[in-house]
């Protein structure tokens, strides 16, 4: 542990006696957790039994990544993509800290909603270690695009999915209006922001604002996926256990919603978000790759009894297999958003998954 991570733990010795345990994922709402952020991730990795195993902890006080000493004590995502260049982005959601508590939102953490990381870790069979981070003034992780945090105005501004091209990267952010019950939230619109000097800035790009109305409704969480020339985007509606849908675009495209297709489960239809039809269901955070040890395109989610869960499918608009169990929900049942590692790892399937009764984020291993 860290000189810094000492402090703050002395420093709330006195206060674990407010200590919140969560028994079910909420909607990655800070205030559902852990008021104290200190005590966040420290409880070490859990042990599990079936088919998948915990290898390292990614972020909090229990990490190698230290990632404390840039005041992300509790976080949650872990969305990862190359930058086109052989290094590894990684955006976190809601990150919380110390500092001025968002009071106005109800919350005693002072909270980030979108952060990232860079990381060469390409093996991640040790672990994910972390280069660099992009920081504000004071040292602690940025937030990237700022949301106002005033509940029914806008909440949060949250990563869904990254991707690079061209050499720009390419974020998707949901603006999350307020927080539902558990597993659901209501959303203002997704779009995407941009990146032109490797993740340290971002600019929205106010075109591609999907209102949350519509087939666009659809599309305010999404993954990505790259293939043949195309971005493929997999969309749902805002909250867990949705519908998933699919859509397309050439690569330079990206930012142009009108040159979009839609899969409307036999054919693909451009500039016509209303034709695109479910590829599968009972889904929540999704994340996408292909797999060269299958030989098949893989999705990783939550079912709606919030275990993870795996589907395959020989195309990327599928069709997409019957779900199979990668943790079960009575082995770890605050786990939500699995996220692919997005290098070959052979017959080894690494992903990260956020543990939401610790609010940190865990690297997992599966046997294909």
């Amino acid at each position: 542990m860290t000189k810094t991570g000492s402090i703050l733990l002395s420093a709330l010795a006195g206060t674990t006696a407010l200590l919140l345990t969560a028994t079910t994922p909420a909607t990655a709402n800070p205030n559902a957790i852990n008021p104290i952020p200190v005590l966040n991730g420290t409880s070490g990795l859990p042990n599990l039994s079936g088919r998948t195993r915990a290898v390292f902890q990614v972020t909090g006080m229990a990490s190698p990544n230290n990632t404390q000493d840039y005041n992300m004590l509790g976080t949650d995502l872990g969305i990862m993509w190359d930058n086109g260049h052989g290094e590894m982005l990684t955006a976190f959601g809601d990150t919380a800290g110390l500092g001025f508590p968002n009071l106005l939102a109800g919350s005693l953490w002072a909270w980030r909603s979108n952060v990232l990381v860079r990381s060469h870790t390409q093996n991640p069979a040790d672990g994910i270690y972390f280069d660099s981070v992009v920081r504000d003034i004071f040292g602690q992780a940025r937030d990237l695009i700022p949301s106002p945090k005033i509940p029914f105005i806008e909440i949060s501004r949250i990563p869904t999915a990254g991707i690079a091209v061209n050499g720009v990267q390419y974020m998707s952010l949901m603006s999350v209006q307020n927080w539902d019950d558990v597993g659901q939230w209501t959303t203002n619109s997704s779009g995407l922001a941009a990146s032109g000097d490797n993740g340290e800035t971002w600019g929205e790009l106010p075109q591609t604002r999907r209102p949350n109305d519509g087939g666009n409704a659809n599309f305010q969480m999404n993954a990505f996926l790259k293939d043949g020339g195309f971005v493929y985007e997999y969309g749902t509606h805002s909250g867990r256990n949705r519908q998933a849908f699919v859509a397309r675009v050439p690569e330079n495209d990206i930012a142009n919603l009108a040159e979009y297709e839609y899969w409307d489960g036999e054919r693909w239809k451009k500039d016509d978000v209303n034709a695109a039809a479910p590829i599968m269901g009972g889904v929540g955070e999704l994340s996408v790759m292909y797999n060269q040890y299958l030989g098949q395109f893989v999705a990783l989610t939550t079912d709606p009894f919030n275990s993870v869960v795996m589907r395959r499918a020989p195309s990327p608009a599928g069709p997409w297999s019957d779900p199979e169990v990668l943790i079960d929900t009575r082995e770890l049942p605050t786990a939500y958003a699995p996220s692919i590692f997005p290098y070959q790892t052979g017959r080894d399937l690494y992903f990260v998954t956020t543990i939401h009764s610790q609010y940190n984020v865990v690297l997992m291993r599966t046997t294909l």
